[in-house]
C-alpha cells in the first residue's frame, strides 16, 4: 500500500520522488519564506540602519577625519544604538564603528569621526 504524502504549505498530494516534500515550488517557496521573514526582517532593518549610519559619517567626513557636534549627528537621523564593532584605545578611548567609519564621543557634544579603510590601504 503507498502512502499519500500532503505538501505541508497547501495540503495537496505530493506526486513524483519520495524525497520530494512540497507539490511544487511556488509552495517551496511560501513556506521558506514564511519561515525565513521574521528573522530576515529584522537582519534587513538592522543592516539597513548600520549603512544608514556609515552614510552619514561618511557625509560628515568626506576626507576621512572630522569634528562634528552632536546636533549635525542627530539633525541627520544618526542611531547611536546600532553598530558593528567597538575598538578601546591603549589610553582608553572608546570608539564606535559602523564597518569602517568610526566615532569618539569629546567634550561638549562633539564627536571625532573617523575613517578606518583609509589609513589600512596606506598602510598596505
Amino acid at each position: 500500500m503507498t502512502e499519500h504524502r500532503k505538501c505541508p504549505e497547501c495540503g495537496e498530494k505530493i506526486v513524483g520522488r519520495a524525497d520530494k516534500k512540497f507539490c511544487s515550488d511556488e509552495c517551496r517557496n511560501n513556506f521558506n519564506n514564511r519561515q525565513n521573514s521574521d528573522s530576515t526582517n529584522l537582519i534587513r532593518n538592522t543592516n539597513n540602519i548600520l549603512r544608514k549610519n556609515r552614510r552619514i559619517l561618511e557625509e560628515l567626513a568626506p576626507d576621512g577625519k572630522a569634528k562634528v557636534h552632536k546636533n549635525k549627528l542627530n539633525d541627520k537621523g544618526f542611531n547611536y544604538t546600532y553598530f558593528t564593532t567597538i575598538y578601546k584605545t591603549q589610553k582608553g578611548s572608546v570608539y564606535y564603528y559602523c564597518y569602517d567609519y568610526g566615532y569618539l564621543a569629546l567634550e561638549h557634544d562633539f564627536y571625532l569621526i573617523v575613517c578606518n579603510s583609509k589609513n589600512e590601504q596606506a598602510q598596505q
